[in-house]
């Protein structure tokens, strides 16, 4: 339990940080997931404008702390692989 003013101020601002975090790494799941959905579905034009949407709201994420730098450019790189050796 927090005793000190600035103790207790940090655990309300941690708590309201958490739930931003935890909204963006669930949008970036989501875009990550219709990118997927629609390689799998074979959908190439689909993929790819997916993958528009979802590579700036991964990098976002990245700049924001949600997710490592590395491991997003990482996953940006497999998944525009995936989709350029889809058949059109």
């Amino acid at each position: 339990m927090a005793h000190s003013l600035s103790a207790k101020k940090r655990i309300r601002r941690t708590a309201r940080q958490t739930e931003v975090n935890t909204r963006r790494l669930s949008a970036v799941r989501s875009s990550v997931r219709k990118v997927e959905e629609a390689i799998v579905a074979g959908n190439k034009a689909e993929a790819e404008a997916a993958f528009r949407a979802a590579a700036p709201a991964m990098m976002r994420g990245a700049q924001k702390g949600v997710s490592l730098r590395t491991t997003t450019s990482r996953k940006i790189s497999r998944l525009s692989k995936k989709i350029k050796g889809m058949a059109a």
